[in-house]
């Protein structure tokens, strides 16, 4: 259990004397789930918002609503913007975002079911990265949350997000 990245990052972002938050689509809360399954996250964890309308993209993480319509709720102009709306509204030093189609239905030709595009918005910068994840939509989410919180522990190791990539 404590391999998992929700465990990891406890540890490391204590030691940095960092808060984060959370702005989550097609996740729907379960990568604050994750997060709060972890004791003592109080410490670390401000909060999220879980932003699956459009419309609740907008009100409360601050996307612009041409982004939306101009690139997509499910594109790496919207994530930085979820990312970045959640670091500013909960006034966190980290915040990850998820935006993707976790199926079955909604998958497009340029955006097949499984498109999940991840931000993070840091003190030193922000990033957004694309997934093409396979499976049942439980199983799109699990792999969404899981490579978000992945995406935290590595920039908190070594400044990057996505140190593989």
């Amino acid at each position: 259990m404590l391999e998992l990245p929700e465990y990891q990052i406890k540890d490391l972002i204590i030691k940095k004397g960092y808060s984060l938050a959370t702005a989550e689509s097609c996740t729907g809360g379960l990568i604050s789930h994750r997060i709060t399954e972890v004791p003592g996250s109080s410490e670390y964890f401000l909060g999220g918002v879980t932003a699956y309308a459009y419309a609740a993209k907008e009100q409360l993480l601050g996307v612009d609503h041409e982004t939306i319509v101009t690139h997509g709720a499910v594109s790496e102009e919207t994530v930085m913007q979820m990312a970045c709306g959640a670091r500013k509204a909960l006034e966190a030093d980290l915040a990850v975002s998820v935006s993707g189609i976790a199926g079955p239905g909604g998958g497009m030709p340029n955006k097949p079911v499984g498109t999940v595009w991840i931000g993070l918005c840091t003190p030193t910068g922000s990033w957004a990265h694309v997934f093409y994840f396979h499976g049942n939509r439980s199983e799109i989410k699990q792999a969404s949350a899981t490579a978000a919180l992945t995406a935290v522990v590595d920039y908190l190791q070594t400044g990057y997000p996505w140190t593989d990539k």
